[in-house]
């Protein structure tokens, strides 16, 4: 986004996955609510983290006039890795066949959209 030069994906580290689960553990481990109110609350940090993002593009391309260009495109790439990482942990909260479900899911996604 911030020039033309084409950029080689970055692989996936290995440890996505553990990332996730360690990263799940963690939030779990100190939730004043569980249930089906802490998996509301998950969904809606999710929701939280989509808004930062559309929150960065305004401010990158200072749509807002009171504040300008307060942001960059690199604080919009931060903003939607942590929408990434947010959904993943939400997922992984649903199930902990986190890693198999987004697999299946994506493959159909790919298979349809890419054929």
């Amino acid at each position: 986004m911030n020039d033309s030069t084409p950029h080689a994906p970055a692989p996936v580290p290995p440890d996505l996955w553990a990332t996730v689960d360690a990263l799940w553990a963690w939030l779990d481990a100190d939730q004043p609510l569980t249930g089906r109110e802490g998996l509301t609350l998950c969904m809606l940090k999710l929701s939280e983290e989509v808004g930062e993002a559309a929150q960065a593009v305004i401010g990158a391309t200072g749509q807002n006039p009171r504040k300008g260009t307060s942001h960059t495109w690199q604080d919009v790439e931060a903003e939607l890795c942590d929408v990434v990482i947010t959904a993943l942990v939400a997922l992984r909260t649903l199930t902990p066949d986190a890693r198999e479900v987004f697999g299946q899911h994506l493959r159909r996604v790919a298979k349809r959209s890419l054929g």
